[in-house]
């Protein structure tokens, strides 16, 4: 197959998702001229299928950030918010939020973001969501509807977890949607949006499990964050979605049949020479740049923890029409920024067996507590579980002044040498 059909075939989701993005955008503009209402809601735990019922609006300010950053808007953003008081300890995210509120509220793509009717919040284990929507109800001062999602702290879900969450779908947040939208919520309209759900999630997962091949035909880290994308925002439930991942695996499919690896920004990787389990997000600001120094040196992510923020649907988990509720509060419950450090540690030691990885790199994000918290001692017990070496790296979110690209490419080629060196010399591929 040539580059020039590659890059068609590859097109097609990839043009697919950008139109998805742009019609939400569109959708959230002109909500206020055609009586729509709006909700804002966070990635973990967010329930768009339910949203959904009630011809709501979905409006997701984590997505704002990326996007913001993906184009280089945030520095400002951030600089703005902190001029207003904001500490540079506070989430990147927040504040590139919060900035671009303070300076007329304009998304992504240049166009004017309405206010919500309803904030929707899904607590999920990141703190930092409470305090952003405390912020967020008083610049809009409008209705607010919090979810609590008890934390598997022992590492595992319960019943009682899985009826107090029901509890407070039925007696709070779904009479709360009803409320605000005027829609009066229809049950059967939840199933079949949970069963187009378990649709998309089933391509998704056997997207992800491809990197299980020698060699992967997709970077799990980098070329993820774009596979999630539909799946952990304002699409899931959507027919949308369904058809986004239906595309993705026949083009996946057709990758792995030719013995591909990654398409990546400079085209398709020449050689699979390390194989990574990536921990923590990327950085989004100088995400191309960021990527190249990977695929430069034929490194490729076959599994990663950003891209299980917004469900862990490779350990069983699907949405089932069958308990609709029940089943929303499994999917909160079972988010990743909801499991406790040894249920984090267990699961990446699986991928780098599973993946048949070289070894575990963390990306600590200076302003993310969720995932920046015990990393350190995560890394130090992957690496006397599984024997394979760590390496640690430190960037930030959506803040531009935080990410030193020499020094991360420093202690890259280290790690490549390092994994190298315990091979017991260079690669077959790197000697060539």
């Amino acid at each position: 197959m040539s580059a020039v059909q590659t890059a068609v075939v590859k097109d097609s989701s990839m043009l697919k998702q950008k139109e998805m993005i742009s019609g939400n955008y569109r959708k959230l503009e002109t909500a206020k001229a055609e009586g729509r209402k709006v909700a804002a809601t966070f990635v973990p735990g967010n329930l768009n299928e339910l949203i959904m019922c009630f011809d709501m609006a979905n409006n997701l300010p984590e997505i704002n950030a990326i996007q913001n950053g993906m184009r280089k808007k945030t520095g400002a953003y951030i600089m703005e918010a902190e001029k207003r008081g904001h500490s540079e300890d506070v989430c990147t995210y927040v504040k590139a939020d919060l900035g671009m509120i303070a300076k007329g509220n304009i998304g992504p793509d240049g166009q004017q973001l309405p206010n919500p009717d309803l904030l929707l919040l899904s607590y999920t284990g990141c703190f930092t969501f409470m305090k952003w929507f405390e912020l967020l109800r008083d610049q809009y001062h409008c209705e607010t509807a919090m979810l609590h999602v008890p934390y598997q702290g022992d590492g595992r879900i319960t019943k009682n977890m899985i009826s107090y969450v029901v509890r407070q779908l039925r007696e709070e947040v779904i009479p709360k949607l009803e409320r605000v939208s005027g829609v009066k919520f229809d049950i059967d309209r939840l199933r079949e949006n949970l069963r187009r759900s378990a649709r998309a999630e089933e391509d998704f997962v056997w997207v992800l499990e491809s990197a299980k091949s020698r060699p992967s035909p997709i970077d799990a880290y980098f070329g993820g964050v774009y596979y999630i994308g539909p799946i952990f925002t304002a699409f899931r439930g959507s027919e949308d979605a369904v058809e986004y991942y239906r595309m993705l695996r026949a083009e996946i499919a057709d990758r792995l049949a030719n013995g591909q690896g990654p398409v990546t920004p400079s085209g398709d990787m020449k050689a699979e020479r390390f194989r990574l389990v990536v921990e923590g997000p990327p950085n989004w600001t100088s995400f191309r740049d960021f990527w190249k120094m990977f695929y430069d040196e034929g490194a490729v992510v076959v599994a990663s923890s950003y891209t299980k923020v917004g469900g862990i649907y490779d350990r069983g988990f699907r949405h089932d029409p069958d308990h609709p509720l029940e089943s929303l509060a499994e999917y909160c419950l079972g988010c990743y920024t909801n499991h406790n450090l040894p249920g984090r540690i267990d699961l990446l030691a699986q991928y780098i067996e599973e993946y048949q990885a070289d070894g575990l790199l963390i990306n600590s994000i200076k302003s993310c507590n969720s995932f920046s918290a015990g990393q350190l001692l995560m890394l130090r017990e992957i690496e006397r579980r599984t024997g394979c070496p760590g390496a640690f790296i430190e960037s930030d979110l959506v803040d531009p002044r935080y990410f030193s690209p020499a020094n991360i490419k420093n202690r890259l080629e280290s790690y490549f040498q390092m994994i190298d060196q315990r091979r017991g010399g260079p690669s077959v591929a790197h000697a060539a």
